[in-house]
Order: structure tokens, then C-alpha cells, then sequence
């Protein structure tokens, strides 16, 4: 049996085993366990009261392309991810006070329906329709960090190896559509910030103003080595071109007599390394014109809004509430090829009383290319003297790229939530002879 029919087939056991609710919520895929391989005896709780706590979490996602796209000939992928990791606190295990330490490793396999059939090959899909392919599908060390605070929790510093979208622009991953999934700023500029699962050697420094604010900034190796393939265990820092630095502020808010809670962030990003022009040569002229290599800038830039907030409690219940979002972020118009980027919507959790810990998100998002790249690509063509699109040298002209999803969240037990969802594409890859593509998806999240 293929690796990825034996995981579906798993997959479905576990679900049929944790609705049929067995009898002690300690026990292995009981519904009302908070893991699914259970507490292993009451041991897994006690170890987690001492400092010791263990993870093993999968993410699958399935996609089907129902119509449109750049070949509608329907099939369907698979694409998955194993964490395996540890979080150790040290006050609790050697007495070092307000101290922690976090490990994890991934691994990532499988196939992405984007690649081939929702986009143009010579383009891509500037998002992907699952968002838990890419970086490479092989196994790599995604954590390696240890956090001290100080002044009372005041003062926070964590260093180690980790990815920026870990602390800075964060955002959750509940959506299939990478448009609305994880930090959006290593979506958009990933060759310079580099999302989870790839690490890099990181610091990060937060103060706690008070409880509803802080401020924080952080210094990242920008290595692009770390992104191949057979790099995912390099520890030592050959190939670093320079240092992405972000700073962030955020606001943690609790609104109206429910506390409801929100977080808003506003945040900046630097990279000292260089960067190729997506337009001129060493010159000032129209590279397509001359062949010669790209004008270098010394650094680039961007910066990031995110909102979130929880705008409604359900009949007094502040577990359960219709939540909005938005995301904004805007990169280097000289270097970058996305040079802005916009998302908005909403989830609603607990909406039937039946099925009060269900979800249901709907969100909207927009990818704008760099007029200098589109009139870049424009200008390669007609100096090749090729205009047909089905000409395999022809570059594709990309412009905006629209993305659309619904999903609805099952909270089959404690440690599994499955979420069917439709996508809609609208110019995959910002190509407007690319059909609008309509993909059925259906993301599987469990933690044993």
C-alpha cells in the first residue's frame, strides 16, 4: 500500500475510535483525551507536572481540483507533516527560575496540487492550496531554542534556532490556503524570511510593557543554504549572506465586560544582505534589454499590520464568538517580486449548540506583483519575439492573484479536528490566461 493510503487509512481508525468515545479519558484515543495515544498510565500527566512535556502532531492535507485551473484534468494529492519535539521547564526540572527549553523535528512528504494543475509550471501559484508542502519534503530540525526571563517576566530572551513567523508576524494555520495560514511576510519574501519548519540561529528579545502591550525585536541569520534539501540538520553558519532584523509591537487587548480577547501587531523588518533589482541592470537600464546581471542593493525592507479580535460572545459564552482578521504587508518595491499582499475574514467558533467546539472560517486574500516584474516579464517577451502563451518559452505575465476560503472545523475529539474546506483561485499565479480554479480540500490536525 502507498505511504499515504496506510496514513489516510490510519487516520480515519483514529477518527472512528475517537467518536466511539471510550469509557477513561486517559486512555488511548479516547475522545476525551487531551493526546491521542492517552496518558500512557497517568504517567504522561505526571511527567508534564515535573517539566517534561513530549508532542507528536500531524498535519494532512487533501486537495482535488473540482474545475479551472492551468490543466483541469482532475486527480487529487496528499501532503503531510510529523512534528516530534519536546518543551522542557526548567524551573520545574533543574530550578533555573522562569526558564525554558523547546525541541522539534519535522519531516514532510507528499505531493502539492498547486504545482501542476491549479498553476502555470513556468509561474507557480503565488500561494499554494496546502500550505503544509514545501521547503523541501524531507526532515529537518525546526526548534532548538532556550527562553530566560527577567525583571519579574519583564524582560524575555530566547535564543537558539527557530524561524522568525515564530514570534514575529505571527499568525495561526487553521486555514488549508497558504494565504491565511502562518506569518505572512516568509510567505512573500521567503528568500530571506524563512518560515517554520526551516531554523536558523536566532535571538529574540521582548519587554513586557504592561499586560496588554510589548515590544520586541529579534536578529536572524539569512542563510539560504538552510533552505536545501540535505541542510536540515547544518548547524555550523557557512553560506550566511547577512541578518534579517525585525521589530514588532503588539497590543493584546480584552474588550467589553466578556474580555474578549484580541492582538494587533504592527511590525518592520531589514535585511542587511544584498539584493538583485527585479528590473534594472548593473547599469540603471532594462536588464531584459541588455542580458547583464541585475542592479545590487545593499538591503531591503518591509513592514506588517495584523489584526485579530473576537467580536462576540455566544449567549454569554466567551469560548465561543465570531472572531475577525486582517492581514496587510508591503515589501521592497526595488528587490521584491510580491510587493504587497492583503487578507481579510472571519471565524466563527461554537456557532450550533450541538457542537460547541466546531469552527467555521471564511477568508479573502489578494497577492499583488511588482509592476516592475510585470513589465520586466512583458519586455523578455517581446525582445524573444515570442506572444503565443503555449509556446514553452514564452514567460507568463503575472499581475494579481486572488484566494478565497471556506472551511468548516469538526472537533472530532480532544486531539483530532478535521476541516473540509472549498477554495476558489482567481488568476493562479497572477496569470490571467490561467483559468479560475475551484479546490476541494480537507485538512486533517491531530496531537498524539
Amino acid at each position: 500500500m502507498h505511504k499515504n493510503n496506510k496514513i489516510m487509512a490510519c487516520l480515519i481508525a483514529l477518527s472512528a475510535a475517537g467518536l466511539s468515545g471510550l469509557a477513561q479519558a486517559d486512555e488511548a484515543f479516547s475522545a476525551d483525551s487531551r493526546w491521542g495515544l492517552g496518558d500512557w498510565g497517568g504517567s504522561r500527566t505526571e511527567l508534564l507536572e515535573k517539566g517534561y512535556d513530549f508532542k507528536l502532531d500531524y498535519v494532512g492535507e487533501a486537495a482535488a481540483n473540482l474545475g479551472g485551473g492551468y490543466d483541469n484534468d482532475k486527480t487529487a494529492r496528499y501532503t503531510d507533516q510529523w512534528a516530534l519535539g519536546t518543551h522542557l521547564d526548567l524551573q520545574k526540572i533543574l530550578g533555573w527560575n522562569a526558564a525554558e527549553f523547546q525541541f522539534s523535528v519535522t519531516e514532510r512528504s507528499g505531493r502539492n496540487l498547486s504545482n501542476d494543475r491549479v498553476s502555470d509550471p513556468r509561474a507557480g501559484q503565488l500561494s499554494s492550496v496546502q500550505e503544509v508542502w514545501g521547503r523541501g519534503q524531507t526532515w529537518r530540525l525546526t526548534q532548538m531554542w532556550y527562553k530566560q526571563q527577567f525583571l519579574d517576566g519583564a524582560l524575555d530572551v530566547k535564543f537558539g534556532r527557530f524561524g522568525e513567523g515564530e514570534d514575529f508576524n505571527s499568525f495561526p494555520c487553521d486555514f488549508q490556503n497558504l494565504a491565511f495560514c502562518g506569518s505572512q511576510v516568509g510567505n512573500w519574501v521567503g528568500g530571506i524570511w524563512y518560515n517554520w519548519p526551516v531554523s536558523q540561529w536566532a535571538m529574540r528579545v521582548k519587554y513586557n510593557i504592561d499586560p496588554q502591550w510589548f515590544v520586541q525585536v529579534g536578529a536572524f541569520e539569512q542563510n539560504p543554504s538552510e533552505l536545501e534539501t540535505g541542510n536540515g540538520f547544518k548547524l555550523n553558519t557557512s553560506g550566511t549572506k547577512g541578518a534579517i532584523l525585525p521589530l514588532e509591537v503588539v497590543w493584546q487587548p480584552k474588550l467589553g465586560a466578556r474580555q474578549l480577547p484580541g492582538e494587533y501587531r504592527l511590525g518592520y523588518y531589514y535585511s542587511s544582505a544584498k539584493a538583485d533589482d527585479v528590473y534594472e541592470d548593473v547599469n540603471g537600464d532594462p536588464q531584459p534589454l541588455t542580458g547583464k546581471d541585475f542592479k545590487s542593493h545593499g538591503s531591503k525592507h518591509g513592514w506588517w499590520v495584523v489584526a485579530q479580535q473576537q467580536v462576540t460572545a455566544h449567549n454569554g459564552d466567551a469560548a465561543r464568538g465570531l472572531s475577525l482578521f486582517a492581514n496587510f504587508t508591503v515589501h521592497d518595491q526595488a528587490t521584491n517580486t510580491v510587493d504587497n499582499y492583503q487578507q481579510v475574514g472571519l471565524v466563527y467558533k461554537g456557532l450550533f449548540d450541538g457542537r460547541p467546539k466546531d469552527d467555521i472560517g471564511l477568508g479573502l486574500a489578494r497577492i499583488h506583483i511588482n509592476d516592475d516584474v510585470t513589465q520586466r516579464q512583458q519586455l523578455s517577451n517581446a525582445v524573444s519575439g515570442i506572444d503565443d502563451y503555449a509556446n514553452p518559452l514564452y514567460q507568463p505575465v503575472q499581475h494579481s492573484e486572488y484566494d478565497a476560503e471556506l472551511y468548516y472545523g469538526v472537533h472530532v475529539t480532544n486531539w483530532l479536528t478535521v476541516r473540509p474546506n472549498l477554495q476558489y483561485v482567481k488568476h493562479p499565479g497572477g496569470v490571467y490566461e490561467v483559468d479560475n480554479a475551484v479546490v476541494a480540500g480537507l485538512k486533517i490536525q491531530t496531537s498524539f
